[in-house]
């Protein structure tokens, strides 16, 4: 589908009403925009402010089919996309100003207004970071066939993205219903489009196998027609479609920019294919008498007045506020029983994937995704079978970790629990602004509005010579960031309950298995074995020396305490489970109870979960230490590949074993 623009949408006895329509929803955009750079300059609105002046056509022609189930996603520069797809201005005006009764409580500010109720699903600070949470709420569309479309906006600086390649691919492989809207403003920030790109948007689209329309984006109903034809198109099972809108900016990048990178000469020239004026064309080509034009402008100054007054009057969050909306509240779980010995045995691989069957089975907005999980049954045979027993909610995906990770964001965003893998560890890192700035903030920057139930598997482990770039323990990276809850089972009993938990709590997880763990076996829980998220456990009691440690680390621990106890030394070891939240109560106690702490884990040492820990130690049990707290860990170097060197790095059971004789003798 390559086309161009038609110049109106169907005709009718309500013509007339719905360009007046039109009219008035770009009228709205201006004047907030207008009122809002005046505030600006009046330090009534904090922060950064990036206005769409000159660009209302192009967001209220793209709105203009979808219904309240459809969706879109904004970018920096999206004041018009949500008021276009009817967000109140008056809530948004005071979310603008950081008013607690602001659209997002405050959270979120001018780059970062979402409600997914009413399909919008985030204005977003990160250049190109709506397009692969579009895919996730495109995805949610799918899986519900319920017919609905989504529109990403993005600007063509975010044609430079890898996250704009991996979702549009992302969208064309899995035939997804939606709409890449590109307004190009001819302007990535500072630099031209010229200077960013060599290739237009049409050879992308052919690229990447799906549609490709190009519209004048200051003609709204050139737009609206472009659109009202795509969308239908796509509800009616076409793939993806990628739409080129030229537009124009009238304002800088930001409130304040010098703009010394464009001619006034150039600006004014733009301005004189003002996106209302040729809408007030179009009404008098209509018949409509320029006094209802009129009329409308009056109308909107009013609105935008009233929107103004009543943020002014209002008040800004409560200091003690500052906690909220971090995370959900999470269901309260018992503690299970331990499973008994002498039963039924299983592996932690077994436990993945009974965990992930009975989620499957249990709850239909569940789904799994990622690369190789489907068909192939993930690298090491986790999932093989679940695409046959649940088809199309076991999804393969290309090599795009990005995408994977984005579409989990708007797809939980969208009511559904994607569980996605991430092949390796490691591979976070090339996708770590989904889970940074997109997982872990949303419902915070949204003051509650964005629902986060998204699980991300994941699997680490040095020993087997897997070289630096695949056995990093990166768990204290990520539990660095508030939002995250960052889970690493010990055993295949934890790993199914604390997976199904997983699963079912209203938060972002993510959840890191140890590969040299798939065959360690154990006995089998219940199938509603489920194991609280963010508690700890003591899985030996002791009396002189707390060992702290977490994923296979605690079977070398538990080890070296067997081997303690033959020296007449008796150590508690407690198992973390949870990395963050942290259960600070558990190990304080145990502490409390034993004067001496020794944390062991695989990562390296220098500011680890250990530090953490130690901190935690001279903090809050202070009173309590007889001795040093100490570290094993790696030392701080790259995960190395020859194994004489690996068995240097890596701590043992025997390296823990001395370090715990030399704190017992303090």
């Amino acid at each position: 589908m390559t086309t161009e623009a038609p110049q109106q949408i169907p005709t009718g006895s309500g013509h007339a009403d719905q360009l007046l329509e039109m009219y008035r929803r770009m009228r709205r955009i201006r004047r907030f925009e207008e009122r809002a750079s005046e505030l600006y300059k009046a330090t009534e609105i904090p922060g950064f402010l990036h206005l769409s002046i000159g660009q209302e056509a192009s967001a209220v022609g793209a709105c203009w089919p979808l219904g309240p189930s459809d969706g879109i996603t904004s970018t920096h520069r999206g004041h018009g996309h949500v008021l276009a797809k009817g967000l109140d201005s008056a809530s948004m005006m005071a979310e603008l100003m950081g008013k607690e009764a602001g659209t997002c409580h405050g959270r979120g500010g001018s780059m970062h207004i979402a409600d997914p109720g009413l399909g919008i699903y985030g204005a977003n600070g990160i250049v190109g970071a709506g397009l692969p949470i579009a895919a996730g709420v495109a995805t949610a569309a799918k899986l519900r066939e319920a017919g609905d479309v989504v529109v990403a906006f993005f600007g063509d600086g975010a044609v430079a993205q890898g996250m704009f390649h991996e979702a549009v691919n992302l969208a064309a492989v899995w035939d997804l219903p939606v709409v890449f809207l590109c307004e190009n403003n001819h302007y990535s920030e500072f630099s031209p489009a010229a200077e960013q790109h060599r290739a237009g948007l049409s050879a992308r689209a052919a690229g990447y196998g799906i549609g490709y329309a190009h519209v004048d984006g200051n003609d709204v109903l050139a737009m609206a027609g472009m659109m009202t034809d795509v969308v239908a198109r796509l509800r009616a099972g076409g793939g993806p479609v990628l739409v080129e809108a030229e537009t124009y900016r009238w304002h800088g990048h930001y409130e304040g920019d010098p703009e010394r990178y464009r001619a006034p000469e150039e600006v004014a020239a733009a301005k004189e294919r003002d996106p209302l004026v040729i809408a007030r064309r179009h009404l008098a080509d209509a018949g409509v008498p320029a006094a209802l034009a009129d009329a409308v402008d009056e109308e909107i100054d009013k609105e935008i007045e009233a929107a103004v007054h009543w943020a002014r009057s209002l008040p800004e969050p409560a200091p003690e506020t500052l906690y909220d909306f971090v995370s959900a509240p999470r269901p309260a779980l018992p503690e299970p029983a331990t499973p008994a010995a002498g039963g039924e045995i299983f592996r932690s691989m077994d436990a993945v994937r009974l965990a992930l069957e009975h989620e499957l089975t249990a709850d239909p907005s569940v789904f799994v995704a990622g690369i190789d999980v489907g068909a192939g049954g993930n690298v090491f045979g986790l999932t093989r079978g679940l695409a046959q027993a649940f088809p199309g909610r076991v999804r393969d995906t290309p090599i795009s970790e990005s995408a994977i990770l984005g579409t989990a964001v708007g797809a939980a965003m969208a009511g559904m629990k994607p569980v996605v893998e991430i092949m390796y560890m490691d591979f976070i890192g090339v996708a770590l602004d989904m889970l940074l700035n997109q997982a872990a903030k949303l419902r915070f920057m949204t003051g509650g509005r964005a629902s986060m139930p998204l699980v991300v598997r994941t699997q680490f482990g040095a020993g087997r010579s897997s070289g630096s770039q695949h056995s990093q323990s990166l768990e204290a990276l990520l539990a660095h960031i508030p939002g995250l809850t960052v889970v690493m089972p010990s055993n295949p009993a934890d790993t199914y309950g604390l997976l199904r938990a997983a699963i079912q709590d209203p938060n972002p997880v993510v959840f890191i298995e140890n590969r040299l763990q798939y065959g360690f076996k154990g006995p089998k829980p219940p199938s509603d074995h489920t194991v609280p998220l963010g508690k700890a456990k003591v899985v030996r009691e002791g009396t002189d020396v707390t060992l702290v440690s977490w994923s296979r680390m605690v079977q070398d621990a538990l080890a070296a305490a067997e081997v303690l106890a033959a020296d007449g030394v008796s150590v508690e070891v407690v198992d973390l489970r949870t990395i963050a939240p942290l259960d600070r109560e558990t190990v304080l106690a145990s502490l409390a109870k034993t004067n001496r702490l020794v944390i062991a884990h695989e990562a390296v040492r220098d500011f680890g979960v250990g530090a953490e820990l130690s901190a935690l130690a001279v903090d809050e049990g202070f009173w309590h230490l007889d001795a040093p707290v100490t570290r094993v860990a790696a030392p701080p170097v790259p995960a190395p590949y020859a194994p004489s060197l690996e068995r240097v790095w890596l701590p043992s059971r025997d390296t823990i074993a001395d370090t715990l004789r030399r704190i017992a003798a303090v």
